[in-house]
C-alpha cells in the first residue's frame, strides 16, 4: 500500500489474498510432508511402471 489510510485497491486486495492462500498451502504441505519423513512424496511400493511394465 502507499502508506496512507486509503482503502486498498482491488489489485492490492487480490495480492494479499494470494499471499495468504500461498502461506496456507505451504503450511499444509509442510504439515502433510513431515508425516512421511523427508517431505518428499514417495510412490507406493508396488506401483506399476508408467509404460505398463514393458521392458524393451
Amino acid at each position: 500500500m502507499s502508506g496512507t489510510s486509503e482503502k486498498p485497491t482491488r489489485e492490492e486486495r487480490l495480492a494479499a489474498k494470494l499471499r495468504e492462500n500461498l502461506r496456507r498451502r505451504k503450511a499444509r504441505s509442510r504439515a502433510t510432508g513431515s508425516q512421511s519423513g523427508d517431505g518428499v512424496a514417495q510412490p507406493p511400493q508396488n506401483a506399476p511402471l508408467p509404460n505398463g511394465g514393458a521392458d524393451r
